[in-house]
């Protein structure tokens, strides 16, 4: 990772709320099969073709892009990846014949030679959905113009899964809803969520499959029959009222002594703690977020906090390039050390 800011180190519209906004759409070539029917040799003719169109000299994005075969990463810097939500676990887990386009910014990834020929992804600080698809529709474009889509009439973008024919889209947004989840509200709100065809589930890091500190992605899960407008429109309004239904809870939490003295225990912890593992960071950061949207706490920006929950993750607390690691610190015991530094009062 470079000194570029990342995306996930800024705050954008309804950030209490909302993290991140994503559209992730999914392709393939029209003249060759699917991944999962390509030999080794044809595998590589998507990575040479994409690359070229990526990476070549009369490029629009080759300034923008690195171009990182799978197979040439760490244990560590993959599951980082994973982490930071740039590319799935299945991904990761088969690293030959695939690899990652991605942005300085690590706003766009695209997956290439995962389930499908490209997954373009791209990633926007709070609800930004909308400026998210325009990207994403762009990059669509000029790839499509290139690299030729397999597209039917009548079905839309053919996609190794069903699920995704149609527009092969997937937008989601990361919403941290601590005062939903402890009132007991959340598992209704799931419930009645799927109905409309939409997926509220819990957020987990790398390759741990537990969700914590209180994050949930709320997803579009039919790519067939609407537009991408009208899915992206739909999912926004959805949020929306999450939104309010969320705020409106807090302010009741807040009110109660217990949670008061929750909050400020949290924030006593990460500012003097000497082991912290990821996952009770997550806890004790989900109640310092909860303390700084409702004036509890002050002095401690919301970027400041997004990049700690990234910056918590175990394999990316790993990276050499983030930080040094010549202290050869255990893990538990540099995380609390990070956060010590980062929250003194």
């Amino acid at each position: 990772m470079s000194e570029e800011i990342k995306w996930y180190e800024k705050s954008g519209a309804e950030g209490d709320v909302v993290i991140s906004s994503r559209i992730r759409l999914a392709r393939n070539l029209r003249s060759l099969p699917f991944p999962e029917h390509l030999n080794d040799a044809g595998k590589q003719r998507v990575l040479e073709l994409v690359q070229k169109e990526a990476m070549g000299a009369n490029s629009l994005f080759a300034n923008r892009f690195t171009w990182i075969p799978m197979t040439s990463l760490s244990k560590t810097a993959a599951v980082s990846m994973v982490e930071r939500h740039l590319v799935s676990p299945e991904f990761i887990s088969r690293p030959q014949g695939r690899a990652l386009l991605l942005s300085k910014e690590e706003e766009i990834a695209v997956m290439v030679n995962g389930q499908d020929h490209l997954r373009l992804q791209v990633m926007k600080k709070g609800l930004s959905l909308k400026e998210a698809w325009k990207e994403a529709n762009h990059l669509d474009d000029v790839f499509n113009e290139r690299l030729s889509f397999a597209f039917d009439d009548r079905l839309g973008y053919l996609t190794q899964s069903p699920a995704d024919l149609g527009t092969g889209l997937r937008a989601s947004l990361v919403l941290h809803l601590p005062a939903l989840e402890e009132g007991g509200i959340i598992n209704r709100t799931i419930e009645n969520l799927s109905k409309l065809g939409l997926s509220l589930r819990g957020v987990s890091f790398g390759e741990r499959e537990e969700a914590v500190g209180s994050l949930y992605r709320l997803s579009n899960q039919v790519t067939l029959g609407l537009s991408e407008e009208e899915a992206i429109t739909n999912l926004s309004g959805i949020a929306m009222q999450l939104i309010r239904q969320e705020r409106g809870a807090r302010e009741k939490l807040i009110a109660r002594i217990e949670v008061q003295d929750m909050v400020a225990r949290s924030l006593g912890i990460l500012r003097t703690a000497r082991i912290l593992s990821a996952g009770e960071c997550m806890k004790l950061l989900s109640n310092v977020r909860l303390g700084v949207y409702t004036g509890m706490i002050s002095g401690i920006p919301l970027e400041q906090l997004n990049r700690l929950s990234v910056l918590a993750q175990p394999a990316t607390l790993r990276l050499p390039s983030l930080h040094e690691e010549s202290s050869g610190e255990e893990p538990d015991i540099m995380r609390a050390r990070i956060f010590r530094e980062a929250l003194e009062d």
